[in-house]
């Protein structure tokens, strides 16, 4: 079988091979060292060039190279003599068909995603592996949502990290330019105890899309959990309630209860202020739960289908999410990120 696999031509590249295994693999959510591998390897050969990667095939040398391994070598090889390595004819057998059935034509309407990650906070790629992996799943935007300070478990940008990192999306988007893609700033950020954001006023003014979540105290009292939640998505600044129970239904973290907070309120406060509600796509979360999916389309709120990606195979989990707003009947106008840009832009930031 792997003779007559690695007969079938192919003319991309071993960079592009590399990081398309590795794309499948965390689409298809392997361990997450499988991953680093191929994405390694990738970063090793890179800089080489092509003359010298093909040199190095040649001559017997590539395995000397410091990242590259057994497994992506062969890889690499197979690539370089125009033919389809075996492991990525595997990887898309084993994971590049759909994620899910229903939902196919609300997922062709989604322009973008709000809620993503890079390796400036917990994500595991790059912002430039991040854009590059939006472009190739055919998004018109990406709006990279790192974390804020207070979660230093997951590496929480401050306000002077994060200015600097809208410098480099600046620079990424005029590298982009033509593509017809935006990469737009944005922030995770934490709803603190009391309802306020942890992040200044001054650096959220500067982000095109905002989202608000809660990441401690989940099990708080219900009564004092509603009026956290309440006083976030009230707050002006904010455009999306991200992933609003906390829950935890599968995955290797474990699961984790719903926090306990008074629904009807939370979301008749996100429909009066035009907070939009996330479908959050990751099969672990599953947030809102049905029940509360349906309660929020019937009182009238927005919603946004997100992935909270925070690895680029994980872009394409938005088919999840459609899945489910299909199946609850909801509207696509309301939802955000079926909308062009510009319309999405004058929403978070009327």
């Amino acid at each position: 079988m792997a003779d007559q696999t690695s007969q079938e031509p192919y003319d991309a590249g071993p960079v592009a091979a590399l990081r398309r295994i590795a794309f499948l693999l965390e689409r298809g959510r392997e361990d997450t060292y499988k991953v680093k591998a191929y994405r390694g390897a990738a970063a090793a050969i890179l800089p080489m060039g092509e003359e010298a990667v093909a040199s190095a095939v040649a001559d017997g040398t590539l395995r000397r190279v410091d990242g590259v391994g057994a497994s992506t070598a062969s890889v690499i090889e197979q690539a370089v003599r125009g033919q389809r390595p075996d492991r990525l004819v595997r990887a898309e057998a084993e994971h590049g068909g759909p994620l899910v059935e229903g939902g196919e034509e609300l997922h062709a309407l989604l322009r973008g995603d709000l809620h993503s990650h890079s390796d400036w906070s917990d994500g595991g790629s790059p912002i430039e592996e991040m854009a590059f992996s939006a472009i190739e799943l055919g998004r018109e935007y990406q709006v990279l949502t790192d974390h804020s300070p207070r979660l230093k478990v997951a590496r929480g940008l401050s306000a002077e990290r994060l200015a600097r990192q809208l410098d480099v999306i600046d620079a990424v988007n005029d590298h982009l330019a033509g593509s017809g893609f935006t990469l737009l700033k944005g922030i995770e950020v934490d709803i603190l105890d009391d309802g306020s954001l942890d992040q200044s006023d001054e650096m959220l003014d500067r982000l095109d899309v905002r989202v608000a979540s809660v990441h401690s105290k989940l099990k708080m009292e219900s009564e004092a959990m509603t009026r956290r939640m309440v006083a976030a998505v009230r707050n002006p600044r904010v455009d999306v309630l991200g992933h609003c129970t906390g829950r935890l239904v599968t995955g290797g973290r474990g699961t984790r209860a719903e926090s306990s907070f008074d629904a009807h309120a939370v979301f008749e406060a996100c429909a009066e202020s035009g907070t939009a509600v996330e479908i959050n796509s990751r099969p672990e979360r599953r947030d809102p739960p049905t029940r509360l999916l349906e309660l929020a389309r019937d009182l009238g709120c927005l919603f946004s289908i997100d992935t909270d990606a925070h690895a680029p195979g994980q872009l394409d989990f938005l088919a999840y999410g459609a899945q489910r707003a299909a199946a609850a009947g909801i509207d696509p106008d309301r939802i955000v990120n079926t909308w062009p840009k510009q319309r999405l832009l004058e929403w978070a930031n009327g």
